[in-house]
């Protein structure tokens, strides 16, 4: 138990993860201490738990109630299903045709909702409906069955797939910074759907997965597919925080930022670099960032938009963007805003 951010899960993803199997005759703390974990402070809002801690509570989970999905469907996502679905997903000539199998086996396993994958041009969204008139589940319910889909993806092509959105039914919980680390910054509540949103052209990437690889993949799972590290005090978080406070015109050049950090050019540059992440890279996802936000608000313009992101025109605007994202800023636009 830490309260440090590498590598590790917050408490209050525990609370979520015990809430399907907690009852007033078992409450969440027995059935931690039942299932023979070290201790965890449920009390503490601010702690953290090392992920592979939180990997061994969701394994335990799943083989004490033979449940994968945390008790949240009317139907019990059997022990190895997981496992059957990668299995089966992997035998798929390209990313579509395997997200379209996980999808069917997802639909056929859960009770409660199926998932639907759309094309629109150069976008894909992954819609997950549920049935007519039901409330609206809970956020963690979606996040898992995002979690398990997008990293089985991730893993069947060798890379990971950037998400433009990720919109929700729900109202936003109290917590969502590991949601923001996890899937995207762009996480929208309180929309008549719930579905990611991505580029289309990673559809047609080859899946080349072997079973080797897949008991590898099984072996660390769910610890591989739960954090994506992002380290606030890193150099890369701290200019990003520098940048989104700005106007963009006024962002500083490299040598100016250079001495704002009080290191010389050279040395921001190696330090950048040595982290994968270049000042141009940095501001380009800056500027993506804001980008996205600012196409779901209808009453923002491109000419708005480009001018704020310090572009000459929008053409230049759309020709980074599509760079960024592999899709233009009008086909965004209309998808997102095609739901309120």
């Amino acid at each position: 138990m830490n309260r440090e951010g590498k590598g590790t899960i917050s408490v209050q993803l525990v609370h979520e993860a015990l809430q399907g199997f907690s009852t007033p005759a078992r409450p969440a703390r027995s059935l931690l201490d039942g299932l023979g974990l070290a201790p965890i402070d449920l009390d503490d809002p601010e702690a953290r738990v090392d992920v592979t801690e939180y990997s061994r509570l969701w394994r335990r989970l799943a083989r004490h109630f033979d449940d994968e999905f945390f008790g949240m469907d009317a139907r019990r996502m059997r022990v190895g299903s997981f496992a059957f679905v990668c299995r089966a997903a992997m035998a798929q000539p390209t990313l579509g045709n395997a997200i379209q199998m996980a999808l069917a086996f997802f639909g056929l396993t859960f009770e409660g909702f199926r998932g639907e994958l759309h094309r629109s041009e150069s976008l894909a969204e992954i819609v997950l409906l549920e049935r007519a008139g039901s409330p609206p589940s809970r956020a963690f319910t979606y996040f898992t069955f995002w979690m398990l889909l997008h990293g089985l993806m991730c893993w069947l092509v060798g890379r990971r797939i950037p998400l433009l959105a990720v919109e929700l039914r729900c109202e936003e919980p109290v917590y969502t910074d590991d949601y923001r680390v996890m899937f995207s910054d762009n996480l929208r509540f309180s929309r008549s759907i719930t579905r990611l949103i991505f580029a289309a052209q990673v559809l047609d990437l080859p899946v080349r997965r072997s079973e080797a690889e897949l008991q590898v993949f099984l072996a660390q799972a769910p610890a591989n597919i739960l954090v994506r590290y992002r380290d606030e005090t890193s150099l890369a978080s701290r200019i990003k925080t520098t940048l989104r406070g700005l106007p963009a015109e006024q962002w500083p050049t490299s040598d100016a930022l250079a001495r704002t950090l009080c290191v010389s050019p050279s040395t921001l540059r190696r330090r950048l670099a040595e982290a994968g992440q270049p000042y141009q890279a940095i501001k380009d996802l800056v500027r993506q960032e804001m980008a996205t936000l600012w196409l779901a608000d209808a009453a923002v313009t491109y000419v708005d938009i480009a001018d704020r992101l310090g572009f000459a025109d929008v053409s230049s605007f759309y020709k980074a963007f599509r760079k960024w994202t592999g899709t233009n800023p009008g086909q965004y636009r209309r998808l997102i805003l095609g739901s309120v």
